[in-house]
């Protein structure tokens, strides 16, 4: 399949988040890709269910959230009702994997898991059939416009290696530092999705930018 595209509304203007995300309708991306965090699992905070409902009202295209937050189980259903569609939740913050990933899945989302820059992939060797997607952060959590983190490309070929292995369809998503030159390199490593955010928000075209990205 062609890769997909899905723009950080953590890097939008707050103040047109109607405007913004009208932009991304309009754009040849594919998501939208929203950073919830909690200033305990990540020193910042963003995005709370208002907000969430905010872009939901206007959104045309499904909503990839990602959970930075301690504790999501006891928010999984919060986050459907207010428009979720796929839901990743970190593994550095779930004791009980396996159970947040069926809560998920039983409220009607597709279910992911992001790795912080220094967890292994080998953590998901058992849980990987069970999801529809793996975050791959090639920056630490918690800000954008963060630099790559280039052993980021390899973890990308050895988790694609793995998932091919098990004859697996889940897709491989990178979020962090992302622009033309690191896309591209993140495509040939065998990433099926791109987050990114200040690259495209802070470009002079947005919609040009998010073009380049889907055409790489």
């Amino acid at each position: 399949m062609a890769h997909l595209i899905s723009p950080s509304m953590l890097s939008c203007d707050f103040a047109n988040i109607q405007r913004d995300t009208e932009m991304i309708n309009s754009s040849s991306a594919d998501w939208f890709h929203i950073d919830v965090m909690d200033g305990v699992f990540v020193p910042n905070i963003s995005f709370g269910f208002p907000i969430l409902a905010a872009i939901k009202k206007h959104a045309t295209k499904p909503m990839d959230v990602h959970l930075m937050i301690d504790n999501p189980d006891l928010y999984v259903d919060e986050f459907k009702k207010h428009g979720a569609d796929i839901l990743t939740v970190h593994y550095e913050s779930c004791t009980h994997l396996h159970r947040t990933i069926q809560k998920i899945k039983e409220a009607g989302m597709k279910a992911a898991v992001a790795l912080n820059p220094h967890t292994p992939i080998s953590v998901l060797e058992e849980i990987l059939p069970e999801l529809h997607m793996v975050l791959i952060m090639s920056v630490n959590p918690g800000f954008g416009g963060q630099k790559f983190i280039t052993a980021s490309l390899e973890k990308v070929t050895r988790l694609k290696s793995m998932i091919s292995s098990k004859k697996l369809n889940t897709l491989i998503e990178v979020d962090g530092g992302v622009n033309d030159k690191t896309g591209k390199a993140l495509i040939d490593a065998g990433a099926d999705v791109l987050v990114a955010g200040s690259y495209v928000f802070n470009s002079d075209n947005p919609l040009v930018t998010i073009d380049l990205l889907k055409s790489l």
